[in-house]
């Protein structure tokens, strides 16, 4: 496979960067489907998947970018973010990594298009002047940021962390979410068990309730416990209303996948997930960029959620 994690990678070329920054993302993708079979191709998804929980509120497409660029990254942020929040400065040589930020301003409410180019379009919209349009999204721009070890000076407040492998409160809080996240959830003694070698499972709770009801078995190891919840709550979010027997290995590889990036954001030692991508072997690239979005997003989703709920303690 030809896609590896190479740091000399830049968007040094002002003209050329947006397209540059479009076309690395699209080559590794496309790298990606044609080598799904390839031990490399796994290798390279689980060092995406690790850039995820490290920048888990970023979009696949900054972290794809992050991963080419700067593959140890650890936290990045503006030049003047550095300076003004942290009392931090970029090193003196340091090369910028480049993402996509988006543009905010005023838009039409009609073409949803910046004053500007408004002006360009066929848009015939002119019931209130553009002083008066509201703040919207319009697109996204090439952005220079930089990892922490391109800055020197003060160091960072101290973070809160885990022990590798060591869950914590993290079970409990793991149960306490899926109220939010409207789920139900059940830990079941071993002894009760009815669902063979399954760790857990994911099903309708009843008839006459369409929520989902996640089972999962209880064990010594709370690690492995917490890791199985998420992996269902995945399945829930994701999963719950597809009834397609085809796509099963499909969901497995989306499941572990959004486990595996908020186990390593929660502190776990989830080295040991294995993805067997030749699942995705019949997907076109643009499906993959749909699965890549779909784990994205739902990590996301269920960190916000265990945040929220640690804030509250």
């Amino acid at each position: 496979m030809a896609t590896t994690s190479d740091p000399s990678v830049s968007f040094n070329q002002t003209d050329t960067r947006s397209d540059e920054m479009n076309s690395t993302i699209e080559q590794w993708i496309d790298d990606l489907v044609a080598g799904v079979d390839d031990a490399q191709a796994s290798a390279e998804f689980q060092e995406w998947l690790d850039i995820q929980s490290r920048f888990h509120d970023y979009s696949y497409r900054n972290t794809l970018l992050i991963k080419r660029q700067c593959p140890e990254a650890s936290r990045v942020a503006g030049y003047r973010t550095w300076q003004e929040e942290f009392d931090r400065h970029v090193k003196e040589g340091e090369s910028a990594i480049w993402i996509w930020a988006p543009i905010i301003t005023t838009q039409c409410p009609e073409c949803e298009n910046s004053p500007s180019y408004h002006e360009d379009s066929n848009c015939d919209y002119d019931e209130t002047p553009p002083k008066k349009w509201s703040k919207g999204l319009v697109g996204f721009k090439p952005t220079p940021v930089f990892d922490i070890s391109q800055t020197e000076g003060e160091p960072l407040p101290d973070l809160e962390t885990e022990a590798t492998g060591d869950a914590g409160d993290l079970v409990a809080q793991l149960t306490e979410t899926a109220d939010k996240l409207g789920v139900t959830v059940q830990i079941v003694p071993d002894e009760e068990w009815t669902h063979g070698e399954a760790k857990g499972v994911c099903e309708q709770l009843s008839l006459f309730d369409a929520q989902p009801l996640v089972e999962v078995r209880d064990r010594e190891n709370d690690a492995d416990l917490a890791r199985t919840l998420i992996h269902e709550y995945a399945h829930a979010l994701l999963h719950f209303d597809v009834d397609d027997n085809t796509e099963r290995s499909k969901r497995e590889v989306e499941a572990e996948a959004v486990a595996y990036v908020v186990g390593q954001y929660c502190g776990l030692d989830t080295s040991g997930s294995a993805f067997y991508l030749a699942a995705w072997e019949s997907d076109d690239p643009e499906v993959v960029r749909d699965r890549f979005e779909r784990i994205s997003s739902t990590a996301a989703e269920i960190i916000d959620v265990i945040d929220g709920v640690m804030d509250d303690e």
